[in-house]
């Protein structure tokens, strides 16, 4: 029953190209598509069926982590049709799952409409590239990309560390090693830490959740290599802010310091519902100037948004202004926009004068979109 079962929902998800399977006792399968729920046309689950779809694709580690600690995390291959990430979990002492699909075919930076200008960074010889955005948001998808490009482009050593490895990639230019917390190493901490006798020129961090995974990140930037880093923050400012945050006070001016000149661009980014269907992708772009890493190091963070604000030249633009420029040419609703925005009261406003015709500060021709 469980096999069968978890076969054919698979199937459905790729099919009508679903971005999550939600299973949970007390309602059929549901699938998310274009950001919206919708109930498969089967039977209503039961605990049975739950558990039985779980141990169908559970590896047996997995299944010990989830009986000791309330849940677990794994990477899944159907086929060759896709990849999953599979997050179990028990919600009323029942098993539950969700699956995010994980296409099989990277999207490279073009593709994404990723700014130009992370092309350049990303060849740097060395610094700390922060790829932010709530949950869903396509974080993910974008790191692939460039390691993808950098992968097409140079004849680099990268090593990921993961959890779970989502995107698999073949050596072409560059050589990867992908390592999974928990099956390859115990922690991001340790594996940074490990992969800087590895000889590497590129370490992509998947999440930057603790103090000492975001020193070795820091550290390994400083030194020499290119740092990929997430987190879950919707701003540039917000994200600096929160790195120096996660230390104790008595630390934050020297890791003010060894941030600003660790630190070479921050892409923040949101996916919202395009007009029609689908999704487009909104981002906000950081690119640490001197002038930026000043503002770091004298702990004036809240100069930064006016800074990207002005700095266009540069590359750089906020996550509202890229928001505004969509709504502009039709592709979002308002309402998609305010949910998204950063600053809804002002991003309201500027819809209000834009219908009466009254543009304020435009982006110039030739700006980066």
């Amino acid at each position: 029953m469980g096999t069968i079962l978890i076969d054919k929902l698979l199937s459905a998800v790729v099919k009508q190209g679903a971005s999550d399977l939600h299973i949970t006792v007390g309602q059929p399968p549901v699938l998310r598509i274009g950001g919206r729920m919708q109930k498969l046309k089967t039977k209503v689950l039961e605990d049975s069926d739950t558990m039985a779809l779980m141990k169908s694709i559970t590896p047996d580690r997995c299944q010990q982590e989830f009986q000791e600690k309330g849940g677990c995390d794994f990477g899944f291959a159907f086929g060759d049709q896709a990849r999953f990430r599979v997050s179990v979990f028990r919600q009323r002492g029942k098993v539950a799952m969700v699956l995010r699909q994980i296409p099989v075919d990277l999207w490279t930076m073009d593709q994404l409409k990723i700014p130009e200008i992370f092309k350049k960074l990303i060849i740097r010889p060395r610094g700390l590239v922060l790829v932010t955005g709530p949950t869903g948001s396509g974080k993910s998808t974008s790191l692939a990309a460039m390691v993808d490009y950098l992968n097409d482009n140079c004849d680099h050593h990268i090593i990921t560390i993961e959890d779970p490895i989502e995107f698999q990639h073949n050596h072409k230019k560059s050589t990867i090693n992908q390592r999974e917390v928990g099956t390859d190493v115990t922690s991001f901490s340790e594996a940074i830490r490990r992969a800087l006798r590895q000889d590497p020129d590129v370490i992509l961090v998947g999440e930057m959740r603790d103090l000492e995974t975001i020193e070795a990140a820091i550290t390994a930037a400083e030194t020499g290599h290119i740092v990929f880093g997430t987190l879950h923050t919707s701003s540039a400012a917000g994200t600096i802010n929160r790195i120096i945050d996660v230390f104790p006070t008595n630390q934050q001016d020297q890791i003010r310091t060894q941030l600003a000149s660790a630190i070479i661009g921050i892409l923040s980014q949101q996916l919202l519902k395009k007009v029609g269907g689908g999704r487009v992708g909104a981002f906000e772009t950081l690119v640490v100037t001197p002038g930026i890493a000043n503002l770091i190091r004298e702990n004036k963070i809240f100069r930064i948004t006016s800074a990207i604000q002005t700095g266009s030249k540069f590359g750089m633009q906020l996550l509202d202004d890229h928001i505004f420029h969509h709504w502009k040419n039709g592709d979002i609703t308002e309402e998609a926009a305010i949910e998204k925005c950063n600053s809804p009261d002002d991003l309201a406003k500027r819809f209000a004068n834009a219908k009466r015709g009254v543009f304020d500060d435009e982006p110039k021709e030739g700006d980066q979109q």
